[in-house]
């Protein structure tokens, strides 16, 4: 199964994390490949993704008002999905509030099937990712 991770990072947290998602899903047998949201388009991921997982930082206030960046939103906002398996993933130091649920609707609204919500606290892969690796069908 061919699995797009894209990602927003700031200082690199959420690029590493995305790029270990990415060695894990080659080492469950699947094609996978981690690119910023800077470099991708919506359009390149229908047709070519049978799964995708969407990374964001968390911005906010400390502790209220957390979010995923704007980027990763208007990314969500352009995407046309069909009923395709969809990972949301954030990265936080203090707490992601809402933001995963907030980045749940969003696909939703877009047509997507979201079958995992992650969030790490630093620069290692979340728990449970694996796990959803393992729910998808083989390459």
């Amino acid at each position: 199964m061919k699995i797009a991770i894209v990602f927003d990072s700031r200082t690199g947290t959420t690029k590493a994390v995305a790029e270990q998602m990415a060695k894990l899903a080659v080492a469950a047998g699947h094609d996978g490949t981690a690119r910023p949201v800077q470099a991708v388009s919506a359009g390149d991921i229908s047709g070519w993704a049978d799964a995708l997982a969407i990374g964001s930082w968390t911005e906010g206030w400390f502790i209220v008002r957390q979010h995923a960046t704007q980027q990763t939103m208007e990314f969500i906002d352009e995407l046309t999905l069909d009923g395709e398996p969809v990972a949301v993933f954030c990265t936080y130091q203090l707490s992601p509030g809402r933001l995963l649920a907030k980045m749940t609707r969003a696909v939703e609204a877009r047509g997507g099937r979201v079958t995992g919500a992650f969030r790490s606290r630093g620069r290692e892969v979340p728990d449970g990712f694996a796990a959803w690796l393992d729910s998808l069908e083989p390459a």
